[in-house]
């Protein structure tokens, strides 16, 4: 099979030359140049130079889409049949997701080894991450619609032609009229077995041949006996079961089997699809610049530090880097959760799979892979998406047992029912075999866990632990750290007092304060220079020189005066200023001016952290849902005691320290409370891991390294609020899809065993149940009522004073 990437002709006029990453045939995947790009070292942080790594020294982690799974019985046979492999150490699949993770070590096997060993097992693995895996599944999308139709058109045709029998009353249709419906049955029917009925027929020759039990077994065994015993009917009208055919039930069952699934496999692709697609935003190729100044299409694998490229509108920028040419806006909403389209010039950089909205832009590649945000995120996603929940993990123990236990309650009632009526008999088996089939039970869980995931992902939170998304329907109490968590990054500009000097009026004093605060990147000065530049001027004939700045205590720069001479202007502390502190103040900066011995205080700035704007609403909707706030820092006490106040928050601690906060949030949980610690990562390791449920914005560290269950990826705080409400609806869906398996399975075998549930009406009931589970699932997708993002409030501090006011 080749698995090149495909590309296609610029409208600009560039050479539209594809280049083909792989030759074709699997084996060529052994090739260590390729391995990067379905999978990564196993245990290198993300971000390492994966080319200087040695390939026969370092295990590797790679991720492949599988074909031909249904269920979980499938994914237990890949894992088994993985695990088998020399070579191979772990192996996880998900059936959900039809995806899977083997870490393998290249100097005992290679990627075409263990993809022998799926293929051996009767399914097909291919590179998650390349165009030939979503052209397969488009394949295979198109074949399963083509049977579909085939089973529906014969299904209209049976039914036309078994109408006669079911209406006509003793005597209305000759023997000979009714064997030609019969044989007209039997010819619609053989395209239904061969073509329709094909998935499930070499599904379970295949657990036959390797003994072993799936769920297509007993529905091909369904399939099978009815079609044998209408066959017998046919062609021996005077046997034992020539008084009644059942070919309508049969290709009735297999019509519902394959609406049900091909409508179950397009609302996966909608609902727990959307992590793939999350993860796909890659472009599969894009123009490199060559050393003769023109552009070819090239894989975008084959990309190299340093190349570059050219991204047209629409595309997704495939790696980090800078504009070197060109004026575009960018959509970043993967990286920062905002939707808003940010404005790219040149010289701005870029990030890997944001999306090129307006002009075409040359940029210059600055990291690739691992190395990018983009990265990062892809390789969370992967590790969220093949973890299974614990109900998930219950479900696929029993799947095996259960479907043993499917057969011998197929085989009882058969032998029950035998002495009275053979045909019978066999009917109520093929019902039992049919109804029973827990498809419905095994993607209850993981389809909601998984859609419910990739919802979040769409809004900019990550989910890095499934299973922090049943933890987190039951927390009680939620702790927030306070810098960078409940308040803005930087500080905020509280109050301006100005003192009025040697004819300065206060334009101008607010004047040399942006001039020297704009010399230094300082929180304080940064702070200053934004909230103070409306309305300044700088004294006409005054200049700076010799700008300086002094680590710890402020900036001082010589001050040129138009015919008063020279001064020394200086903005800092208040020692570094020379004037004397208010500490009743907290944190502030001074402004002077030196003239020989004489110091003059210019200004006085209040500075304060900024609470989040949707601080107030995210913790009063919090505890409006019963959920009670509690606050810890390591800041000062009186600092941390203000921001809990303008956030509403009762229960607040400072001069914390990370051992302080983890021995606080133990407390909690000794009482009996679940605690979701909110944190930006950069101080908050301990508690963040030790908390039922943690959340750390994306920004603050690696994601890769973040111990949390959650990455908030934006700035905007009411994603955590969002996320606990839909871990509610989701437990809820769960709750819902299990008890509805579990109860069409209570009320559907003894019906069937009984004899009051034909073949058809089986059928539909399995293929209805599954999916209803799916469509359930997908309301996840959706914006529902209780995971609406709580209005932005505006907290006391939110807004600095007005500087005219001041």
């Amino acid at each position: 099979m080749s698995i090149s990437s495909s590309g296609h002709a610029a409208a600009t006029g560039a050479s539209a030359v594809p280049e083909s990453p792989l030759p074709t045939g699997v084996a060529l995947l052994d090739d260590p140049q390729e391995w990067s790009a379905f999978g990564r070292p196993h245990g290198v942080p993300a971000g390492a130079p994966v080319d200087a790594l040695a390939p026969e020294d370092t295990a590797w982690e790679s991720h492949v889409v599988l074909g031909g799974m249904h269920c979980a019985a499938c994914a237990l046979t890949i894992e088994e049949a993985l695990r088998q492999v020399p070579g191979v150490r772990e192996a996880d699949v998900s059936s959900a997701t039809c995806r899977a993770r083997v870490v393998w070590h290249p100097g005992q096997v290679r990627p075409s080894g263990w993809m022998e060993a799926v293929r051996r097992a009767g399914y097909q693995a291919l590179p998650a991450l390349d165009a030939f895996a979503r052209e397969h599944r488009q394949r295979e999308s198109r074949r399963a619609l083509w049977r579909w139709l085939v089973a529906g058109f014969c299904m209209m045709q049976v039914m036309m032609y078994a109408w006669p029998a079911y209406q006509a009353m003793p005597g209305d249709l000759s023997m000979e009229m009714e064997q030609l419906l019969r044989w007209a049955s039997w010819v619609l029917s053989v395209p239904v077995v061969l073509f329709s009925c094909g998935p499930f027929f070499s599904s379970a020759l295949r657990d036959i041949r390797q003994r072993r039990i799936s769920m297509d077994l007993p529905v091909a065994a369904g399939m099978l006996i009815t079609f044998v015993v209408s066959m017998a009917g046919t062609f021996d009208p005077t046997g034992p079961f020539g008084h009644e055919v059942y070919y309508d039930s049969l290709t009735m069952f297999v019509f519902f089997l394959l609406t049900g699934r091909w409508l179950e496999l397009r609302l996966r692709d909608r609902t727990a699809g959307a992590l793939e697609a999350v993860m796909n935003r890659l472009p599969d190729s894009v123009e490199r610049r060559g050393a003769d100044g023109g552009f070819t299409r090239v894989a975008t694998r084959r990309l190299r530090v340093g190349d570059v490229v050219r991204v047209l509108p629409g595309e997704a920028f495939p790696a980090d880097g800078c504009i070197l040419s060109g004026h575009t806006q960018a959509d970043e909403a993967l990286l920062t959760g905002e939707s808003t389209a940010v404005d790219k010039p040149p010289g701005s950089g870029v990030t890997a799979g944001s999306y090129n909205l307006r002009a075409p832009v040359e940029m210059q590649v600055q990291a690739l892979g691992d190395g990018t945000r983009f990265g990062q995120i892809v390789a969370l996603m992967e590790s969220a998406s093949l973890q299974k929940p614990r109900l998930a993990q219950l479900a696929d123990r029993i799947a095996r047992p259960f479907l043993v236990g499917v057969l011998l309650a197929a085989a009882l009632a058969a032998a029950w029912w035998w002495p009275t009526d053979p045909s019978h008999a066999l009917m109520v088996a093929v019902a039992v075999l049919v109804v029973t089939c827990p498809c419905a039970l095994s993607l209850a869980t993981p389809v909601a866990m998984l859609t419910a995931a990739g919802t979040l992902a769409r809004r900019g939170v990550l989910v890095r632990n499934l299973q922090a998304l049943e933890a987190l329907a039951g927390v009680d109490r939620v702790v927030f750290d306070k810098t960078g968590t409940l308040t803005r990054d930087g500080l905020g500009l509280r109050e301006v007092r100005v003192t009025e000097h040697a004819g300065l009026g206060r334009a101008s004093v607010l004047g040399l304060a942006v001039l020297l605060a704009r010399q230094s990147l300082h929180p304080v000065s940064r702070a200053i220079a934004t909230a103070a530049s409306a309305g300044w001027q700088l004294p006409a004939g005054w200049q700076l020189l010799q700008v300086r700045e002094i680590s710890g205590a402020g900036l001082v720069a010589e001050l040129h005066r138009a015919g008063q001479g020279a001064a020394v202007l200086r903005l800092g502390s208040a020692a570094h200023a020379g004037v004397s502190a208010d500490v009743q103040q907290g944190q502030q900066a001074m402004l002077s001016l030196e003239c020989g011995d004489q110091v003059a205080e210019l200004a006085r700035f209040t500075l304060a952290e900024e609470l989040r704007p949707e601080a107030v609403a995210v913790v009063r909707g919090l505890q409006q849902a019963g959920i009670a706030v509690h606050l810890l820092s390591g800041d000062h006490d009186a600092a941390v005691q203000r921001i809990a106040r303008g956030a509403g928050i009762d229960d607040a601690v400072g001069n914390c320290t990370p051992q302080d906060k983890l021995e606080r949030l133990q407390e909690l949980q000794a009482a009996g409370h679940k605690v979701a610690m909110v944190g930006d990562g950069l101080n908050d390791g301990p508690v963040l891991a030790g908390a039922h449920v943690s959340f750390a914005f994306g920004r603050a560290v690696p994601l890769a390294q973040s111990r949390s269950d959650f990455v908030v990826m934006g700035d905007n705080l009411a994603l955590v609020a969002q996320a606990l409400q839909l871990s509610r609806h989701t437990l809820r869906i769960v709750r819902q899809n299990l008890w509805w398996a579990a109860g069409y399975n209570a009320l559907g075998v003894p019906l069937a065993i009984a004899g009051y549930m034909p073949p058809w009406l089986a059928g539909l009931g399995m293929a209805l149940s599954s999916l209803l589970v799916v469509a359930n699932a997908a309301r996840l997708t959706r914006d529902p009522g209780g995971a609406q993002a709580p209005s932005s409030g505006s907290a006391p501090l939110a807004a600095p004073k007005p500087l005219e006011a001041a």
